[in-house]
């Protein structure tokens, strides 16, 4: 357990929490990126999280930590890897705006500071680019990035720690 607060608790992910975390990452996109990219995108980029396989391989490269509400459910997660690469941010659509995204950014950025990292790079959508700026990320390149079969606008932002 890394953090706990008196509504939810920090801990880090493993591939016994893959389903969960999938089902958390389909919804946020359908529902919480629907406002800044079309149905077609939303819907290409939630199937990029339909491979276990995939996860495995995402969870052996990065360190995730999840977000859990007061009955252990995971409300969000994030990640970060010994190069201060941030692969993941996402916050369950029904805990939008409640702080969950920022404690564990503040989390992922210890682990960052931990690896003697001075600098993280982050690829952010554009829904999520103004919660990151308000943090301290600046842009460095608006970019398309495929998603399965389409390309999708999003930011390539850093912070120096």
């Amino acid at each position: 357990m890394l953090q706990t607060t008196s509504w939810l608790s920090i801990r880090r992910l493993t591939e016994q929490d893959i389903s969960e975390m999938q089902a958390l990452f389909r919804t946020t996109v359908l529902a919480v990126n629907s406002k800044d990219y079309t149905k077609a995108e939303v819907e290409d980029w939630a199937s990029c999280g339909d491979s276990v396989e995939h996860w495995k391989e995402l969870l052996a490269k990065n360190d995730y930590i999840g977000a859990l509400d007061g009955q252990g459910n995971i409300i969000g997660f994030s990640s970060m890897n010994a190069e201060g690469y941030l692969h993941s941010m996402f916050v369950h659509k029904d805990w939008q705006g409640k702080g969950v995204a920022t404690l564990l950014l503040s989390e992922v950025e210890k682990m960052a500071r931990g690896y003697g990292v001075h600098k993280i790079c982050v690829e952010v959508s554009i829904t999520a680019r103004p919660f990151f700026e308000k943090l301290g990320y600046r842009v460095v390149k608006e970019q398309k990035a495929r998603a399965n079969r389409l390309w999708l606008t999003n930011y390539v932002m850093e912070k120096t720690l």
